[in-house]
């Protein structure tokens, strides 16, 4: 799952730094993800996952890092 998270993070993201690089809970923020990028990010989520973040997790906390992106796909069912 975190492989995908990061090709995704790579593709849509628009980072100051390399995704295969972050540690999985690097502040993806701080590594220049802007809210529309972020916007980007959660769509190619969507198409990867085959899931729809419901507006509860439409946070910036939800799109943090890598980590607190695997949560919030888990909790819709995602699988790797």
């Amino acid at each position: 799952m975190d492989e995908t998270i990061r090709r995704v993070l790579a593709d849509h993201g628009k980072l100051a730094v390399d995704a295969a690089e972050l540690g999985v809970d690097d502040d993806l923020y701080q590594m220049g993800l802007s809210s529309h990028a972020s916007v980007n990010v959660m769509l190619a989520l969507e198409d990867a996952f085959e899931v729809e973040f419901p507006d509860d997790l439409l946070t910036r906390s939800t799109f943090q890092s890598v980590a607190s992106i695997r949560r919030a796909l888990e909790g819709l069912g995602a699988s790797a």
